[in-house]
């Protein structure tokens, strides 16, 4: 049984268990997933590629932990949107799950992020999802009552 990190987009983090990169499918619940690897190859980040117009929210928890685990900086780690698997591999390449050093790993590289790369990447979260909240349909109000009616005129004949 393999022991993944499933991240949420609400910020939330679960353990779960994964067998196959189709089981990661399900939990991402999109295809055409995606792979990043942290530096020293011990994490893999599976995610489902945002699609132009889709208004998914970053998934702040997620991507601080790819920047935690990689070179990346505040500025350049690329934001992951929508739900985030993260797990292993084996020496073939094929799906591993996390052990409990792993996981242990994970926590104190994330409580290793400093102030200004939390601001950092947070201003870079609410530049990224602006946009979104500017497309989103306007309210309109009542539109106003307009009369075609002429007003009546007395007329003596």
């Amino acid at each position: 049984m393999n022991t993944v990190l499933y991240c949420s987009a609400n910020g939330a983090i679960y353990e779960t268990h994964a067998f196959t990169k189709a089981d990661i499918d399900q939990l991402v619940t999109d295809q055409g997933l995606e792979c990043l690897t942290s530096a020293d190859r011990q994490f893999d980040f599976w995610f489902s590629p945002v699609t132009p117009g889709c208004q998914r929210r970053v998934n702040q928890s997620a991507t601080e932990l790819l920047l935690a685990t990689t070179p990346f900086t505040a500025g350049t780690v690329p934001l992951l949107h929508g739900a985030v698997v993260v797990a292993t591999h084996d020496a073939d390449g094929d799906l591993d799950g996390l052990s409990w050093e792993q996981l242990d790993l994970l926590a104190r590289k994330n409580q290793s992020l400093t102030k200004r790369d939390e601001r950092t990447l947070e201003r870079r979260i609410a530049r990224a999802t602006r946009p979104q909240k500017r497309r989103a349909p306007k309210k309109t109000s009542q539109p106003a009552l307009v009369s075609c009616a002429h007003p009546r005129t007395a007329v003596s004949y």
